[in-house]
């Protein structure tokens, strides 16, 4: 085996505990420090991964020879802290989203691609063995021609102390959080992404931004999809995304996944569930590999972009609030919906 790709953790959060997890056992990479604005946060993570600690991303990438770096804090630093890194030489894994807005995510890929480095951002879902199967499941044709996609990312949370309500932090709610996961996931499993509408439902919790939305979105092959993301509610489901061909259907669940042909009234179990740590071990595998030259990116910047766009666009149309009236006692009167095209 080549020697272990030697990163950076920048950001000691809630995410970054995760990473550091994974970090302590994964043989393809070895962190060599770990910067946040709070030194104890940062000198904590340092001790448990036996490297050193600093208060500054800056004063951190002046002092220890890192190949790579995992970026963890809040998504409105995003671009700031990704282009100083890339201008340095150093791959960057950013969690998601990669930014706020498209311009600024297009501006940080195309200082990766002229420092000659890697930038991808964290999508973990793409990592998880059974959404894996799922695709294979898919592309092998045994359900048929793909009709519908739903995903469901629900649960009761507290948000009133995160910094993912604060708009200026997060860029936004529920959508751009679990969004990012959601529209990446539908673009990975059926297409790119043609058209967005999305309905915004209560805020209960009483926060500046959207706690729970519903989005319909359609894939450039005519796939219909159905997205429901909530901080308020759970929905209680054992499945987390179904798709439904013509000929079967495929459910990937969070304790066990399976699929089932219409020709047959058995379901076949295919997956063991979601399996977080698994998730993140396989991500930062293949973004050492990738550096290394061992194998492809899973997650492209390109990948990153068309999530930053479809999240972008999906704001566009909650803006808009459009909705069909129903007359009562008259005729129906429609304003047919504006499908906000995205590019993604």
């Amino acid at each position: 085996m080549s020697e272990r790709v030697k990163i950076a953790i920048v950001g000691a959060g809630r995410i970054a505990q995760t990473y550091a997890q994974v970090f302590a056992h994964n043989e393809e990479a070895e962190v060599v420090g770990v910067a946040d604005i709070r030194p104890d946060a940062a000198r904590a993570m340092a001790e448990m991964l036996n490297c050193e600690s600093f208060s500054s991303y800056k004063q951190m990438a002046s002092m220890v020879q890192m190949e790579a770096a995992v970026v963890c804090t809040p998504p409105a630093s995003h671009p700031e802290v990704c282009r100083f890194l890339l201008e340095r030489g150093v791959h960057v894994l950013c969690e998601k989203p990669l930014s706020v807005d498209s311009k600024s995510a297009q501006e940080m890929i195309a200082v990766a691609e002229r420092n000659g480095v890697i930038l991808t951002m964290a999508s973990k879902f793409r990592y998880v063995e059974d959404v894996v199967r799922a695709k294979s499941i898919l592309l092998s044709g045994i359900l048929g021609e793909l009709v519908l996609a739903e995903t469901s990312f629900t649960s009761r949370v507290d948000m009133g102390t995160r910094w993912n309500s604060d708009p200026a932090i997060a860029g936004g709610g529920v959508l751009i959080d679990n969004g990012s996961h959601a529209l990446d996931i539908f673009r990975y499993m059926v297409g790119p992404i043609a058209d967005i509408q999305v309905i915004e439902g209560k805020r209960s919790q009483g926060l500046r931004v959207d706690e729970t939305v519903h989005i319909f979105v359609r894939s450039t092959g005519g796939v219909m999809g159905s997205i429901d993301l909530s901080w308020s509610i759970n929905k209680e489901q054992d499945s987390y995304i179904n798709i439904y061909g013509s000929h079967g259907t495929v459910m990937i669940g969070w304790k066990e996944s399976r699929y089932r042909q219409a020709s047959s009234p058995e379901w076949v179990v295919f997956g063991r569930g979601y399996k977080k740590l698994d998730a993140f071990d396989s991500q930062i595998s293949n973004f050492a590999r990738a550096i290394r030259g061992r194998e492809a990116l899973l997650v492209t910047a390109e990948d990153a972009l068309a999530s930053v766009q479809a999240v972008e666009t999906a704001y566009a149309s909650l803006s808009q609030n459009l909705w069909t009236s129903l007359r009562v006692n008259g005729s129906l009167l429609p304003k047919k919906p504006i499908l906000i095209s995205a590019q993604a």
